[in-house]
């Protein structure tokens, strides 16, 4: 679970980018943040929770 946080909080870094750089692109933007903003309430759900499975 761990692994799968991290590769979606790099794929919506990476999203942001692309749609930050490319104006055509912009609705990536939205995109990126939509995950980043899952990623980062799965991280708070887990360090809450106090489960430290690996």
């Amino acid at each position: 679970m761990n692994i799968l946080l991290i590769i979606i909080a790099i794929i919506a870094i990476a999203l942001l980018l692309t749609g930050g750089f490319v104006p055509a692109l912009n609705f990536l933007l939205w995109v990126g943040l939509v995950l980043l903003v899952i990623a980062v309430i799965v991280w708070l759900a887990r360090f809450i929770s106090g489960r430290r499975s690996v």
